[in-house]
């Protein structure tokens, strides 16, 4: 089996990133495999539960409330409607479900009760469930953990040379202590970036470098190619290069062998052929529904019809085990005394 590292240096990911392309893809489909459940991939599903009107600005985001997208400010969620997109989406096929707001950082008020309710509420569908929603106090991290939070998503984007070219209103060291307030909580980490920002190879290598330098690799490395949208900065930027996607998961496969390597923004623009190539480079989850919070994705339908065609089967929710809950670990204590 692969040894699995975490001291990965520059030049080592550079050498893998530049292998000949099919050889490349050949040595990270043979590493895929040493996992036998390589054409198990994991579906999930990403709603906005809370729409525009977001203080960042970030350069690629129709949801930051200075660039004028078409996007539409809409407030939280009730809660009843989430269990519904839920419901959908598990019919669908998705063993996660992941809810993102456009927050800066999540703060300690009754939006912030309200998605707590809302985890508690889609764990009883025997769901995964991640969150997207900014910035994590160490406390905050714990209280979506006690409430069952099985994921939390929060993006490196690019690499830290590169990050202040597309974000100036966080810091990169910002975006990495949320990443370790996740971790501490114990609840796992899903981090990625985009690629076709604008950025360099270089760029791509280092953040690959940040992410499987981790003293724990992410369980999950989302792999986006970017969707320009009109009214932000990077609305013009030419659409990546299917051969840049596939070498980006395939280094990412090959330096983080355990890793979860999710295809996510940028599929509809890549035929069934293309994302085939993507998951023999060993990508292993997708994001199904017909949104990713405001840019469009295949649906259900399209793609139950390309796993067919391609041999794959759905991940089922909890493969790894599921979170503790705090009731469940206070009648474990009780149990003893």
């Amino acid at each position: 089996m692969t040894e699995v590292r975490y001291n990965w240096t520059k030049e080592e990911i550079t050498e893998i990133y530049n292998t000949p392309l099919l050889d490349l893809i050949y040595r990270a489909a043979t590493i895929h495999r040493e996992n036998k459940d390589y054409a198990e991939v994991q579906i999930s599903s990403l709603i906005s539960i809370k729409t525009g009107g977001c203080p960042e600005d970030c350069a690629y985001c129709p949801q930051a409330a200075r660039y004028n997208t078409g996007v539409d400010v809409h407030a939280i969620m009730p809660k009843e409607e989430v269990i519904e997109v839920a419901q959908r989406a598990k019919a669908g096929g998705a063993s996660r479900l992941c809810m993102g707001a456009a927050w800066r950082e999540v703060r300690d008020n009754r939006d912030f009760d309200k998605v707590i309710d809302m985890v508690k509420a889609v764990n009883e569908l025997d769901m995964e469930v991640c969150c997207t929603l900014g910035m994590l106090t160490e406390s905050q991290a714990q209280r979506l953990a006690d409430a069952g939070l099985y994921a939390y998503n929060h993006n490196l984007d690019t690499s830290e040379e590169d990050y202040k070219r597309i974000i100036t209103t966080r810091t990169y060291d910002e975006r990495l202590q949320t990443l370790h307030n996740v971790r501490k909580a114990k609840i796992s980490v899903c981090s990625g970036g985009i690629i076709g920002l604008g950025e360099t190879v270089e760029d791509r290598i280092s953040m690959l470098k940040t992410l499987s330098n981790l003293p724990q690799h992410p369980e999950s490395v989302p792999i986006n190619a970017l969707v320009p949208v009109q009214g932000t900065p990077l609305a013009e930027q030419p659409r990546v290069s299917i051969w840049d996607m596939v070498r980006m998961i395939a280094t990412t496969r090959i330096i983080m062998p355990k890793t979860v390597v999710r295809l996510s923004a940028g599929r509809t623009e890549m035929s069934t052929v293309e994302q085939a190539l993507c998951f023999m480079a060993g990508a292993n989850s997708i994001f199904a529904g017909e949104k990713l919070l405001t840019t469009p994705n295949p649906t259900f339908d399209e793609d139950m019809a390309m796993f067919e065609l391609l041999g794959l089967t759905p991940r089922k929710a909890f493969k790894n085990g599921r979170p503790e809950s705090k009731e469940i670990k206070e009648m474990s204590i009780n149990a003893v005394i």
